[in-house]
């Protein structure tokens, strides 16, 4: 049986990808998450019910001695560092969290696991994958008529937020380079699908149509992002474990480049067909709209170029982006609506 840790795994992606893992009897899974308000109760109730091959631990990876405690009695295989605060408005407001988890928190995780490896009377010389999951903003952002980011392209970041996984990605690859830790890196674009909290955009547009709540789009709404299913990214990091190279990176994307304001049209008339099958009045949507004030710094377009993982592992996405958007806006819909009070 091989051991996976996974850190973060009760956020978005992380969850999506112990469901994925869970099935398959072969895997050991700890995961390890502190449990912040962007995770939700009903990703862990859901995991539970698999226990004989899950292991949750509430712990925060700024806890150096008992992160490096668990780590050395547990052993992984393969490690996935999903942990992070991710939301760029919040690291505008305050940083200091960000540069806590994002930073030290990858440090501590790093520095444990470089211990652990490299004391053979631990744990017998035995090293596993460590794929650092990052994301597309550690590069700044593109002009419209500018290539998509490569694997090549220097950092730029905009925000707190982004400043800080850029700095977690460079000690990733430190410490790859100094102590031959096999370590990957990957920058994802903008995930979406089922469970997304709901300061995310998509969720946050169903969800204030839904409850007949003004939208707010920063500026007009312009911003240009390349959105992949969550599925798709985390069935990409699976298959990394095994045919990833040590000491590369590797942008995942789904040449899906969409503006702001044309996904919350998209959503708008999918949630128009959706109220009509359900019979219900519809609604005009589109005045629930409010363009205010644009986001301090905020990044114009990311484009991934994924030649590099496609050649890889021969990726293609399960489904078009637009049956993905549809299942997920029916998802939120099927979840939320008996609840909004209408």
């Amino acid at each position: 049986m091989k051991n996976i840790l996974i850190t973060g795994g009760l956020g978005f992606i992380g969850s999506s990808l112990i469901r994925k893992l869970i099935r398959n009897k072969k895997y050991n899974i700890l995961n390890i998450d502190s449990l912040t308000y962007a995770n939700s109760s009903h990703y862990q109730k859901s995991l539970l019910k698999n226990k004989k091959n899950y292991k949750f631990l509430k712990l925060n990876i700024n806890n150096f001695n008992k992160l490096f405690k668990e780590i050395k009695i547990f052993k992984p295989d393969t490690v996935f560092h999903l942990a992070a605060e991710s939301h760029v408005d919040n690291s505008i407001k305050n940083s200091v969290k960000f540069i806590k988890t994002n930073i030290f928190g990858t440090y501590n995780l790093l520095e444990s696991l470089r211990i652990i490896w490299n004391n053979k009377k631990i744990i017998n010389n035995h090293k596993c994958k460590f794929i650092h999951v990052s994301t597309d903003e550690v590069y700044g952002f593109l002009k419209l008529n500018e290539k998509k980011f490569t694997e090549q392209n220097k950092y730029f970041p905009s925000s707190p937020y982004s400043a800080t996984k850029a700095s977690s990605d460079l000690l990733a690859y430190s410490w790859y380079k100094t102590y031959n830790m096999p370590i990957i890196i990957t920058n994802c674009s903008n995930n979406f699908g089922p469970f997304q909290h709901k300061e995310k955009l998509i969720p946050k547009v169903i969800l204030n149509c839904i409850t007949n709540k003004q939208i707010p789009v920063y500026g007009k709404g312009n911003q240009i992002r390349d959105w992949i299913f969550v599925e798709d990214h985390v069935n990409i990091l699976m298959q990394l474990v095994q045919k990833g190279e040590e000491g590369h990176s590797y942008n995942i994307g789904n040449n899906c480049e969409i503006t702001n304001m044309d996904l919350i049209y998209m959503i708008i008339k999918i949630l128009k067909k959706i109220f009509k099958k359900n019979h219900l009045k519809n609604v005009n949507f589109e005045d629930l709209i409010l363009h205010v004030p644009d986001r301090l710094a905020h990044d114009f377009r990311y484009g991934i170029d994924n030649k590099k993982i496609i050649k890889l592992i021969n990726y293609k996405s399960k489904n078009n982006f637009n049956t993905n958007l549809f299942q997920t806006v029916e998802w939120y819909f099927n979840k939320f609506y008996k609840f909004s009070g209408k």
